[in-house]
C-alpha cells in the first residue's frame, strides 16, 4: 500500500507556458495537502502528473510503501490511486445505480464499501434516477463514493466540496478524517479549506 509519495524537481508546461518548475513535496500516510494557487498556476496538471496523464517536462514521481521501498509506478497508479476530478466523470444516460456500480467494479468494487457509499453520501433515493436528473451536488456525491465503493490509499481530489452544502461538506470532512486515520493519503486542490487539518502548498500566482 502506498505510504508516501515524493515528487522531486517537478517542472510542467500547458503548450508554450511554463506552470511551474523545481517542485518538491513528500505526501506521507495520515496526511493531507491543500493546493492552493489562483486558476492556471497548475493545480490540476499537478494532479493529472501524479495520476499519469500527464508527463512531466523534468523530475521525477516516486510512490513508497511503509518500509520505504519504492512501488512500481503502474502497479501504484492502478491499483492504489483514486483521481477525481473538477468534472465528475459521469455518464449522464445511465441509472445512478448503474453508474455506481461500473465506477466500482472499474475501479476495483468491495460490496461493502459500495452499501457504505450509499448510506454515508445519502444515494439510496437517488439510485433509480439518470444521472443527467441529479443536481450538480448529487452528481458529485455519487462521484465520490467511487472512494469508498472503491479503497484506494492515495485521492487526488479537484475540488471536492463543490458544489455541496454544508451538510455534505461535513459529511465529505468525515470521510476524509476517516481515511487519513487509516493511513491513507490526501492531495487536493482547493479554493475552499478542507474539513480536516490539511498542509498547505501555493502553486502561485498563474495566469
Amino acid at each position: 500500500m502506498i505510504a508516501a509519495v515524493s515528487v522531486e524537481g517537478l517542472a510542467l508546461s500547458r503548450g508554450v507556458r511554463t506552470l511551474f518548475r523545481g517542485l518538491d513535496v513528500t505526501l506521507t500516510a495520515g496526511e493531507a495537502v491543500a493546493l492552493t494557487g489562483a486558476n492556471g498556476a497548475g493545480k490540476t496538471s499537478l494532479l493529472r502528473a501524479i495520476a499519469g496523464f500527464l508527463r512531466p517536462d523534468a523530475g521525477t514521481i516516486a510512490f513508497r510503501d511503509a518500509d520505504g521501498n519504492e512501488i512500481e509506478t503502474e502497479e501504484a497508479r492502478g491499483r492504489q490511486v483514486h483521481l477525481l476530478g473538477h468534472l465528475d466523470g459521469l455518464k449522464g444516460g445511465r441509472l445512478a445505480r448503474d453508474e455506481l456500480a461500473f465506477q466500482s467494479r472499474w475501479l476495483g468494487e468491495t460490496h461493502a464499501g459500495i452499501d457504505e457509499a450509499i448510506e454515508v453520501l445519502g444515494l439510496k433515493s437517488l439510485l433509480d434516477l439518470e444521472v443527467r436528473k441529479l443536481s450538480a451536488g448529487q452528481r458529485r456525491r455519487l462521484a465520490l463514493a467511487r472512494l469508498i465503493g472503491s479503497p484506494r490509499a492515495l485521492w487526488l481530489l479537484d475540488e471536492p466540496l463543490s458544489p455541496l452544502d454544508t451538510r455534505w461538506r461535513q459529511a465529505v470532512g468525515e470521510i476524509m478524517a476517516r481515511h487519513l486515520e487509516g493511513g491513507g493519503l490526501i492531495l487536493a486542490a482547493v479554493h475552499d479549506p478542507l474539513p480536516v487539518p490539511t498542509r498547505g502548498l501555493d502553486l502561485g500566482a498563474g495566469r
